[in-house]
C-alpha cells in the first residue's frame, strides 16, 4: 500500500486533486472491504437468519449501492461532488455503526440499506470526477486519461485486497469491532474530505434543470457501451458463481479459492499500469474492449475444453487458474477504457449522471445475467454447457461496442 501512494503521489505529477480522488478510492475499499467479506456468515452464524434471508439482505445491498449509483451521479451534477461525498461518508459511518449492533433483521436491512446507499452517493461523484480530471490533464498534455483510470483502478483493487486482511485481524474480536474499525476508516476519509476537497472545482459546473434522463435513454451508443460493460461485470460476477462450482468439483473444497482471488488482486495491482501503458499506445478505447472480452471469452473456453476429461485433485485447479488470469487480464483492458470512453459519450455537464447509469444498466444485466446462470448450472446439463454459454456473453458484447468512438 506504500508502494501505491507513492507511486500516486509521482505518476506525471498528477494534480493534487486527481491524487486525493485515487487515494480516496483506496480508502473506501479498505474500509467496504474489511466488513463485506465477513457479513453472510455474521448474519447466519451470529444473528441466525436462514440461508434465503441471508441472500436477501446481500441482494438488498447491491440493489441499494449499482441500482441508485444513477441517483448519486445526478446529484453530484446538481450539488458538485464535495456535499455528496461527505454525505454519503456520514451515512456510511452511521451503516456501519449501525450494523454492528443490530441483532434484529429489521435492523440488518436498515443498516445493510443504508451502506449501500452511502456508496450510491460517494462513488458515481468520485469516479464521475477522475474521469473529468483525466480528460482534463490528455487534452493539456499531461498524458493518457487511460492511465490515469488505469490508476484508480489499481488504486480500489489494492483497497480491496488489504481491506480482508484487517478484518481478519478484527474478526478474532468480534463482528462488531470489524464493522466500528471500518466506521472508523470512513471518519478519517470524512476529516480528510472536509479539510482538503474543494468547495468549486474548476471546470465542472453545476446543472440547475432537469431533462438529462431522456437524453440518457435516447443515446444509442452509451446504452450499447452499458451492455457491452455488463456482459463484462456478468463474466467478472462468475469469480463469486461458476468459479467456486468448478473449485468444488475439481478438488471437494472452497479453500482454493482464496488463493486464486489473490491471484486476480495481485495481478490487477502489479500489471495494471504496465498493460495500460503498452495497450494504450496501440489500441483505441474500442479495440482495447474488444481485446478484454476476448481474452475474458477465451478464458470460459478453456475451462469448458478441460471438463470433459473430468479431471480431479490439485492439477485439476489449472484451467480454473488460467480462467483467473485471462478474466483479470480482460479487466484490466475493459475497466479503465469503458470510463475512459464515457466522457466522450456523455451530455454536457452529466458526467456524474453517466456515470451512475454505466453502474446501474450493466447492474441490471448481471442481475438477470446471474439468475439464469444460477440456473444454468443448476439444470444437470453436461459441466461445460454453462461455461461455453458464458463464453459466448463478451464474445457476442464485442459487436454492442459503438462503432464509431468520438476519439481513438
Amino acid at each position: 500500500m506504500t508502494t501505491l501512494t507513492a507511486r500516486v503521489a509521482t505518476e506525471s505529477r498528477l494534480p493534487p486533486l486527481l491524487r486525493l480522488l485515487i487515494l480516496t478510492q483506496l480508502a473506501f475499499n479498505i474500509g467496504f472491504f474489511a466488513v463485506l467479506p465477513f457479513l453472510a456468515e455474521h448474519l447466519g452464524g451470529t444473528v441466525g437468519m436462514a440461508g434465503w434471508l441471508v441472500g436477501f439482505v446481500l441482494g438488498l445491498r447491491t440493489f441499494s449501492q449499482q441500482g441508485l449509483f444513477v441517483v448519486g451521479g445526478a446529484l453530484a451534477d446538481r450539488y458538485g461532488i464535495r456535499p455528496v461525498v461527505l454525505a454519503g461518508c456520514v451515512l456510511r459511518i452511521a451503516g456501519f455503526g449501525w450494523l454492528g449492533y443490530a441483532e434484529r433483521t429489521w435492523a440488518v436491512i436498515g443498516a445493510v440499506l443504508l451502506i449501500g446507499f452511502a456508496a450510491a452517493l460517494f462513488s458515481p461523484a468520485v469516479e464521475s470526477e477522475v474521469a473529468r480530471q483525466a480528460v482534463v490533464r490528455e487534452e493539456s498534455g499531461g498524458g493518457s486519461r487511460t492511465r490515469v483510470l488505469a490508476l484508480f483502478t489499481v488504486a480500489g483493487q489494492a483497497g480491496a485486497f488489504v481491506g480482508p486482511l484487517l478484518g481478519v485481524l478484527l474478526l478474532s474480536a468480534d463482528f462488531r469491532s470489524v464493522c466500528l474499525a471500518g466506521a472508523g476508516i470512513f471518519v478519517l476519509v470524512l476529516a480528510g474530505h472536509a479539510r482538503l476537497l474543494p468547495q468549486h472545482i474548476p471546470g465542472r459546473e453545476r446543472v440547475r434543470g432537469r431533462g438529462g434522463l431522456g437524453p440518457l435513454l435516447r443515446n444509442r451508443r452509451f446504452l450499447a457501451l452499458c451492455c457491452a460493460y455488463g456482459a463484462y461485470l456478468l463474466a467478472h460476477n462468475q469469480l463469486y458463481l461458476a468459479l467456486p462450482a468448478e473449485v468444488e468439483r475439481a478438488t471437494g473444497s472452497q479453500a482454493p479459492l482464496a488463493w486464486l482471488f489473490a491471484l486476480s488482486s495481485l495481478l490487477v495491482v502489479t500489471a495494471q499500469l504496465p498493460v495500460t501503458r503498452r495497450v494504450g499506445a496501440r489500441l483505441s478505447l474500442r479495440r482495447s474492449m474488444a481485446a478484454g472480452l476476448a481474452l475474458i471469452a477465451t478464458g470460459f473456453a478453456v475451462v469448458a475444453a478441460a471438463l470433459p476429461a473430468g479431471r480431479t485433485g490439485t492439477a485439476a485447479l489449472a484451467p480454473a487458474a488460467g480462467f483467473v488470469v485471462l478474466l483479470t487480464l480482460g479487466q484490466m483492458l475493459v475497466a479503465p477504457a469503458a470510463r475512459a470512453w464515457l466522457p466522450d459519450l456523455a451530455a454536457d455537464g452529466r458526467l456524474g449522471l453517466y456515470t451512475g447509469a454505466l453502474s446501474s444498466v450493466s447492474g441490471l444485466v448481471v442481475l438477470l445475467g446471474s439468475a439464469a446462470t444460477g440456473t444454468l448450472l443448476d439444470t444437470g446439463l453436461p459441466a461445460a454447457v454453462p461455461w461455453l454459454l458464458l463464453a459466448a456473453v463478451p464474445a457476442a458484447a464485442i459487436a454492442l461496442l459503438p462503432r464509431d468512438p468520438a476519439r481513438a
